[in-house]
């Protein structure tokens, strides 16, 4: 089997799970946080939904700079009622560049993450594919257990959890 289909299998496995966490998301609460160190509800619901991006950024881009000389966009955060469509559009963005690449080009060409044009990572792209699958795991955990301390819906993710039965 080739890597692209692993990852396009994996994409199609989490992006319905990701999209019913963010189905859950509090209207009017983006400020609120478990902690003063703890990033806000509507910003990590909007990283959340926009992180399967990232697919196409690493595959087709040689290099991200996190905060580029000259400056870089302002951040939109998305409004929680426009998340899953956030998400949506990204997965299918993601779905079409896993489609179009190849297992060469993940293999042997490596991915540059900068910082104020100093390269902080520099590795082959599945490297770097399989670690942004990870992180959006990883964030999607913390948005359930945001969700349960705002009394909403904790969604099953991997199995049952104590508001949803069900087996995936």
């Amino acid at each position: 089997m080739k890597l692209t289909d692993l990852f396009l299998a994996e994409l199609e496995r989490e992006a319905p799970r990701t999209r019913r966490a963010l189905e859950n998301v509090p209207l009017g609460r983006d400020d609120w946080k478990p902690h003063a160190k703890s990033m806000p509800l509507g910003r990590l619901a909007g990283l959340v939904a926009s992180m399967p991006s990232w697919i196409p950024l690493i595959i087709d881009q040689d290099t991200l700079d996190l905060n580029p000389p000259s400056g870089g966009g302002q951040y939109q955060q998305p409004s929680t009622d426009q998340l899953v469509g956030v998400h949506d559009k990204h997965v299918a963005k993601a779905r079409e560049s896993l489609a179009k690449t190849s297992d060469q080009h993940l293999l042997t060409t490596n991915w540059k993450l900068l910082v104020a044009g100093k390269v902080v990572s520099d590795e082959p792209r599945h490297v770097v594919l399989r670690d942004a699958l990870n992180h959006l795991a990883h964030h999607r955990g913390q948005l359930t257990v945001y969700l349960r301390l705002n009394d909403k819906t904790v969604p099953a993710i991997y199995g049952p959890s104590a508001d949803d039965q069900r087996f995936l």
